[in-house]
């Protein structure tokens, strides 16, 4: 992965000088400095890439844990585990929103620069960076509601106190920009040599886009079934991904600290490694079908508190061991603390070297706990889960609901080798376990999303499980009534705006919070949540 370039170098090119008068331009202006007129707009589209992948803590401390594919006892997990906003936490809600923006702005600042280049020469990075654009738009937009876009990342302009649209109007033209992106692509052009998702493949591009457009068309299945159907077919027909191959997977790079996985980074936090495990809700699942993905995933870390802490020790993969911890329980003392559970374990260890949760399942840390993690966006099995719900509802999608339902199936198991070849299920037992689970009409929205959940959280693109589990409703979870929640004992449905909206762009805050049944809440639902 290259390097980033400095900010300050794309500050001082992309935002202009002060100085007007002729000859202090003469003066000041270095003659060798990276300008609109000589910038690689690469290196801006790897560096939208990377920032809006690496979520970290925007997506750990509220959707892992809400969704119950993670669970904690620690403090500031509480957030999400138990419906708590505690201390100064909050301010985390705010970082898929400005991450996101972040990560937009540089890809229009690629953009833009390709465009004053040579839009001939720039056309696959330009390409990139508008089906890039609709992927964090519909982040933002799924994670708070009514967002700014279309007066989005237009400072350049003069518009630094952009409009809040609505989510109803943001989603056909999502679906507008995404289907005039994919056919811009040029498979006979200059390939982005600044992508980190394929190099530039424009084939795999327009798999991506294609199925990006059905993620994007089947989140509208309650509100606008019609767009729903008329995208998701036409994306069917374009051509979505066909194998585990052509997962959309950010490569992370240990050798610099802003290129290195986010996510594993804050879960190498001496708390967040101790206290954070796998949810009993999940690893139940997976024990209840004997899901071979089970052993792939989980340990129990070797006993006492030392090798608890140990980050360089894997732990104990056995399937039969593995338990998850459950959602809503704290080590405080009172009536939520986990050891008053009747199914509490035991610590592991003795004397003073004793772990409380030494029992419980944590990610194994040969698979992701690894700074240079691979990370997760949209993935094949994910599109055929969706294509399969697509096909159940009578829509055209190539296939028959129960092929792509497998096709999702075997996918999602091989996806796990991708974390590392030490998550990698051997493919007899794929192919034992998908033939004994075929998908039963009777039941089949409720199958297929429950394993869109289990694929999204063992991937950990928990913001997907959370955005998904809203839409469908499955699986059916059992919300935690912890003393103190802001829910009322109900899982959070979005995240508050940045507190920073409210001072800076008063108007457009206000805006978004009207589109709001009962405010800026936790508790508040976006237009497609139904």
């Amino acid at each position: 992965m290259k390097k980033l370039i400095p900010f300050i170098a794309l500050a001082a090119v992309l935002g202009g000088s002060s100085c007007s008068e002729k000859y202090l331009d003469q003066i000041n202006t270095n003659p060798n400095a990276a300008s609109a007129n000589n910038l690689d707009p690469n290196y801006l589209l790897t560096d939208g890439e990377l920032t809006f992948a690496n979520t970290g803590y925007g997506q750990l401390l509220y959707p892992s844990t809400s969704i119950q594919g993670l669970a904690s006892t620690f403090n500031y997990y509480g957030n999400g585990d138990k419906y708590v906003n505690a201390g100064g936490f909050t301010g985390y809600q705010a970082l898929v929103f400005n991450q996101g923006y972040t990560a937009l702005s540089r890809l229009q600042q690629a953009i833009s620069v390709a465009n004053t280049q040579s839009a001939t020469r720039y056309a696959n990075v330009i390409a990139i960076s508008n089906i890039m654009k609709v992927m964090i738009f519909q982040r933002i937009t799924d994670t708070y509601g009514d967002v700014p876009f279309t007066q989005a990342v237009q400072a350049a302009a003069g518009i630094v106190t952009p409009q809040y649209d609505k989510q109803q109007d943001i989603y056909p033209a999502l679906l507008t920009q995404l289907d005039a992106a994919i056919a811009s692509l040029n498979t006979t052009g200059v390939k982005a040599s600044g992508d980190l998702l394929y190099g530039g493949d424009i084939t795999q591009w327009k798999k991506l886009g294609y199925s990006l457009m059905v993620r994007v068309a089947m989140r509208m299945t309650k509100v606008n079934p019609a767009l729903a159907k008329t995208y998701t077919e036409k994306a069917a027909a374009g051509g979505t991904m066909t194998g585990t191959a052509d997962n959309a997977i950010v490569k992370t790079d240990i050798a610099f600290g802003d290129t290195q996985n986010a996510t594993t980074n804050a879960l190498l936090t001496t708390d967040d490694f101790r206290e954070v495990k796998w949810s009993k809700t999940l690893i139940d699942y997976l024990r209840t079908s004997n899901d071979p993905r089970l052993g792939a995933i989980a340990e129990i870390p070797q006993p006492g508190a030392g090798n608890n802490a140990n980050q360089a020790l894997p732990g104990d993969n056995t399937p039969s061991l593995q338990r998850g911890l459950p959602n809503g329980y704290d080590q405080t003392g009172g009536a939520n603390d986990i050891h008053k559970r009747a199914d509490y374990p035991g610590p592991t260890g003795s004397g003073n070297d004793v772990a409380p949760l030494g029992n419980y399942s944590r990610p194994r840390v040969q698979v992701y706990i690894q700074r240079n993690a691979p990370i997760y966006l949209l993935t094949y099995a994910e599109t055929e889960f969706l294509l399969a719900e697509a096909a159940t509802r009578g829509w055209s999608v190539g296939a028959t609901a129960a092929t792509h339902y497998a096709n999702g199936l075997r996918s999602a198991l091989e996806s796990l080798g991708q974390f590392n070849t030490n998550a990698t299920v051997a493919p007899a037992d794929i192919a034992t376990f998908v033939a004994a689970n075929p998908l039963s009409t009777a039941n089949a929205l409720q199958q297929i999303n429950e394993q869109y959940w289990v694929e999204t959280c063992t991937t950990f693109n928990f913001l997907e499980a959370w955005f998904n589990w809203r839409r469908s409703g499955y699986p059916v979870l059992t919300p935690v009534n912890y003393p103190g929640n802001v829910t009322n004992g109900t899982i959070p449905r979005r995240m508050i705006y940045p507190a920073t909206e409210i001072g800076n762009n008063p108007a457009g805050y206000a805006a978004g919070v009207a589109g709001l049944a009962g405010g800026d809440l936790l508790t508040s639902r976006v237009w497609w949540d139904k």
